[in-house]
């Protein structure tokens, strides 16, 4: 059953449970040859191989978290507080959690780095579970194994919460040159890596030109925050007096969501520095050349943010949880998930958090993939694994979802977009969709008190 709420926009989150250990090593260094006699390398207990058995099956039932992540974070402390019972392992390979909401503040330095930054260890061992700093090779489902390059885990549970990958195979086929290329000189910033500080970089040293962003289609991760950086950067274009131009090459055929807020912010604060270009679906991408060519018109730059179409991330495709193409679902690309209860359609022991989940409904297809749902799944999920484990069965329940965006640095002004959603009689669910259209100080007074309370209770 759909618990009531109030009104998310005045509403801080409850802080909840977590847990701790400390990093395991990565992949074990080549070794010289082992003595005839011997079969096996010589090496250190604690440098791991895939091979290896890193944890096996112990007294407790155990719950994997592949993704570090806002839903992976939170999903480990809710477990922690809901199920202690229960064995839970975290499985990151970044050392350092780095928040993508927000970031595109920090890219014009509105924030500093230590404001999109935590500690794993330290909320885990506060928590109570183990983090394992490692690469994840792939997950067998059928034994119910996820293997690292520290060795493999056995798990009871398993919650797959592994964000986005970019689709450039969309644009470049299998060209690994082009993709790589696309990805080193114009990174779309939207996966926490060196892409970030990249783009920063690049950013703070722009003298000037045209600057090309290309729009995913939808579905994609956080889709009001692309039309955020660019009203960000060229409010930082105003203030530096920076002679540049922002193209925004839109699949869409008009902004959305807050879409008036946007066309308006456009129009008065920077109409001489960014041009909105609606149906520019991509035709050919030439990082080489610095050309775009799309149906809307062909575009040369100086510099270019180039988001290729989004996808779940690489564990959902290794777990299998992204049917084929052509297999005639409506979740091509993304995890193939019920839509209610957030587990594999096939194996209720697998669940699927945040940004990789699939089409949940027919009247708006996908949850926005935004932290704020990745950070309500993981709560959602760590609750029906716990009733499960009491031995009940759940009830469902439903996330909701806010997005502030900052459009001027001075004065600061915001504007937001708010979604709520139900359950009709059909058992259909429905969403909700409240823009705020005006730019106010206020809105950017609610979206650092959000990102305030959403931190705390992911890491507090």
């Amino acid at each position: 059953m759909n618990q009531p709420s109030s009104n998310p926009r005045r509403r801080f989150l409850t802080a909840a449970g977590g847990l701790a250990t400390a990093a395991v090593a990565g992949p074990a260094l080549a070794q010289s040859a082992p003595p005839a006699a011997s079969t096996e390398r010589s090496l250190p207990f604690l440098i791991g191989r895939a091979t290896d058995t890193l944890l096996p099956p112990g007294k407790q039932r155990r719950v994997v978290i592949c993704g570090g992540g806002w839903g992976g974070v939170t999903a480990a402390k809710y477990l922690r507080q809901l199920a202690p019972q229960l064995d839970v392992v975290l499985l990151e390979r970044n050392p350092v959690f780095f928040s993508c909401p927000m970031s595109n503040k920090w890219l014009v330095d509105q924030v500093d780095t230590r404001y999109l930054t935590h500690d794993y260890l330290a909320v885990a061992e506060k928590y109570a579970y183990r983090f394992i700093q490692t690469e994840i090779l792939e997950i067998e489902r059928e034994g119910k194994r996820v293997i690292t390059a520290a060795g493999a885990i056995h798990y009871d549970y398993l919650i797959v919460a592994p964000g986005i990958r970019y689709n450039y195979e969309a644009w470049f086929g299998n060209d690994r040159r082009m993709a790589e290329a696309t990805r080193a000189r114009f990174p779309a910033a939207y996966i926490p890596s060196a892409e970030h500080f990249h783009l920063k970089n690049a950013l703070q040293s722009f003298k000037g030109g045209d600057l090309v962003m290309t729009l995913p289609p939808p579905p994609q991760r956080c889709p009001p925050s692309p039309y955020e950086r660019a009203c960000l950067i060229a409010s930082m274009f105003k203030q530096k007096k920076i002679p540049g131009r922002i193209y925004i090459l839109d699949h869409k055929d008009g902004a959305r969501p807050i879409g008036p807020g946007f066309r308006s912010t456009f129009e008065e604060l920077y109409k001489d520095i960014i041009t909105y270009v609606p149906d520019a679906r991509i035709e050919e991408v030439d990082p080489f050349k610095r050309r775009i060519r799309t149906e809307a018109g062909d575009f040369d730059f100086q510099h270019a943010i180039l988001m290729a179409p989004h996808q779940a991330g690489d564990l959902a495709w290794k777990a299998g949880l992204v049917p084929r193409p052509g297999a005639g679902n409506p979740s091509g690309g993304w995890a193939d998930v019920d839509p209610l209860f957030l587990h594999d359609r096939t194996d209720k022991e697998v669940f699927v958090i945040g940004d990789a989940v699939g089409f949940v409904s027919p009247q708006f297809g996908f949850y926005p993939k935004a932290g704020h749902v990745a950070n309500r799944h993981a709560r959602i999920v760590a609750y029906y694994i716990s009733e499960r484990e009491a031995g009940r069965e759940p009830d469902y329940r439903l996330p909701d979802n806010l997005c502030f965006m900052m459009v001027n640095i001075a004065p600061q002004e915001g504007i937001s977009v708010q979604f709520d959603y139900k359950v009709n009689a059909q058992g259909i669910i429905e969403q909700t969709q409240i823009d705020y259209n005006e730019r106010t100080a206020a809105t950017i007074s609610q979206d650092f008190g959000w990102a305030q309370t959403i931190y705390e209770d992911m890491f507090s």
